[in-house]
């Protein structure tokens, strides 16, 4: 005779109760109690559950992530919906745009019956909705506002890898950087860096190479090609000034919302390991300038890296060493950083460790490649109640697997997710409109006009001018105390001291001599302190990518 049950005991769970204790559990990994962004409701056995969302804690978002899938996913619109939301909470945004259909962030959706299904389905309350925008452009080629930098800020490592330079070579364009930087020239366009480079191997310039040390005629030749060639392809358009203040990025709207910078890249799209750099390099110019402020109740910004397989292609050691380091100490400057690519395996290890939160669209295996990438993504997840490899190859559009940190920076469940809705217009503004929006905006006027005032090219322009003059010294001086075998009888002339480029932005760092003194001597450097206010700027950006370090 079975005995009966005392009040206390627990009847065992029902055949309801335990297929629904999986789920259950699933989504208690998600119900936080701070502020948090939606991204939809959790799927279990094809069926979608509204009441159990699935959810990111707005205090993580600075622990960075990954947005992957195959082509055709939904990839974009979810990057649409984290951006929407990323506003709605106070927090600043950077898209980049490579296939032009962001644009549409800033208008209200417009409903349809495959919005209403999807919002009913996740249960979610649509409202049609747009959110404070800014469109930028690089070089002003296409719909936005210009982006330029300038060469000297670009510094020798992004631009070795936008030129293909091999290792050796990049490590030559380094000198040549800081010969230019210690002789006083500024490096604001390509023309400016061209001719640094054609004086430095020209007749009158050899003495200067040789002063250098480890630069050779042959290597600076390559340098001297490339850069023409770079020119050739129309590229001079993205260098020169006035620079691109990334501080722009971190305004806010009047309303409190968080304003959305888009980078529109379809004119530059054939171009991609230019377009890929230049997001490094503002994403490295935000770490220089920015304070420590450690983790807050909200990041400052959270920036979008497209493509982001573009990157990391055929990057070399010291590249990727910097990209890591930025992910890694970016977090505490209140910077999220989420990559956008196609399968995991496209972003290097030491930068995969380093992202908390993850949206997986469904990947493709139709191939032996592709079934070997899949299994590599499954791995990447933590222990998980599904079939990852099933689900993943079986999600539709607009599905996901995800995993995100919770507010105790502990993962998440895994959970597969049918996203919401984007509630602004899926798909680019019409081009008249967004004309409109870019020459209305209040940063338009500064940066719409480019600006070519005295640099390099024209000062060694002039010194060529007047070496070719009758009365003119046999030799080029650029600074007397360069050239210790000149002429006894003749006091060298003396060229005026160079104007102090006004200063992007202010910078205190200290200046590290030793350092610099080891990669090309001391004598290069003696006239640095008379445009410190522009060379510690410079220096700063290039010590990122490990050719001048300094302490801050």
């Amino acid at each position: 005779m079975t005995p009966p049950t005392s009040p206390s005991q627990n009847p065992p769970p029902g055949p309801d109760e335990a297929a629904d204790d999986v789920p259950r559990r699933i989504a208690a990994g998600y119900a936080f109690t701070g502020p948090a962004l939606d991204l939809g409701a959790l799927l279990w056995e094809g069926a979608c559950r509204p009441q159990a969302r699935v959810r990111i804690p707005l205090p993580m978002l600075n622990r960075h992530g990954l947005v992957a899938g195959a082509t055709g996913t939904g990839k974009t619109k979810t990057l649409q919906l984290i951006a929407e939301q990323l506003s709605a909470q106070g927090v600043c945004v950077f898209l980049a745009d490579v296939k032009g259909d962001l644009s549409g962030i800033s208008a209200p959706g417009a409903p349809n019956p495959k919005v209403a299904s999807r919002s009913a389905e996740v249960g979610q309350e649509w409202t049609a909705t747009g959110f404070p925008a800014e469109f930028y452009a690089l070089g002003g080629l296409g719909h936005g506002i210009p982006v330029r930098a300038t060469v000297t800020s670009f510094g020798p490592v992004l631009l070795a890898k936008v030129l293909g330079l091999n290792r050796t070579q990049e490590q030559s364009l380094g000198l040549i950087f800081h010969y230019a930087d210690g002789k006083g020239l500024e490096l604001v366009d390509l023309k400016d860096l061209r001719a640094v480079v054609a004086f430095l191997t020209s007749e009158e310039g050899r003495a200067e190479l040789r002063e250098i040390g480890g630069l050779s005629t042959a290597t600076a030749g390559v340098i001297l090609r490339s850069l023409t060639a770079f020119e050739a392809e129309g590229a001079a358009d993205f260098f020169g000034e006035p620079e691109c203040d990334t501080a722009e990025f971190l305004r806010s709207a009047p309303d409190g919302r968080g304003t959305v910078s888009v980078l529109e890249l379809p004119a530059v799209q054939d171009r991609p390991r230019l377009f890929s750099t230049f997001l490094m390099w503002l994403l490295a110019d935000l770490f220089h300038d920015l304070p420590e402020v450690g983790d807050l109740d909200r990041p400052k910004l959270v920036f979008f890296f497209d493509e982001a397989h573009l990157l990391f292609a055929d990057a070399s050691k010291a590249f990727l060493e910097a990209i890591t380091q930025t992910v890694r100490l970016i977090r505490s400057k209140g910077v999220g950083v989420f990559f956008v690519t196609q399968t995991p395996k496209d972003v290097p290890a030491d930068v995969l460790a380093q992202l908390g939160n993850r949206v997986q669209h469904a990947l493709r295996a139709f191939t032996p490649d592709d079934r070997k990438a899949l299994k590599a993504t499954v791995r990447t997840f933590p222990d998980s109640p599904y079939d990852l490899e099933e689900l993943l190859t079986g999600l539709g559009t607009g599905e996901a697997v995800v995993t995100v940190l919770s507010e105790n920076g502990a993962p998440t469940p895994v959970a597969a997710t049918r996203l919401r809705a984007p509630e602004s217009l899926m798909g680019p503004v019409d081009p008249a409109e967004l004309d409109r929006a870019v020459r209305e905006s209040a940063t338009y006027g500064r940066y719409a006009q480019a600006v070519d005032r005295e640099s390099a090219y024209e000062r060694l322009t002039a010194q060529a001018g007047e070496r070719a003059a009758p009365d003119a010294p046999s030799r080029p001086e650029t600074h007397p105390e360069a050239h210790p075998g000149a002429h006894p009888d003749r006091e060298p002339a003396r060229e005026p001291e160079p104007e102090p480029k006004p200063r992007r932005r202010a910078r205190s760092e200290p200046e590290d001599r030793s350092v610099v003194e080891q990669v090309v001597g001391s004598g290069v450097f003696r006239s640095l302190a008379r445009s410190v206010g522009t060379q510690l700027g410079r220096e700063i950006t290039r010590s990122l990518f490990g050719t001048a370090r300094r302490r801050r």
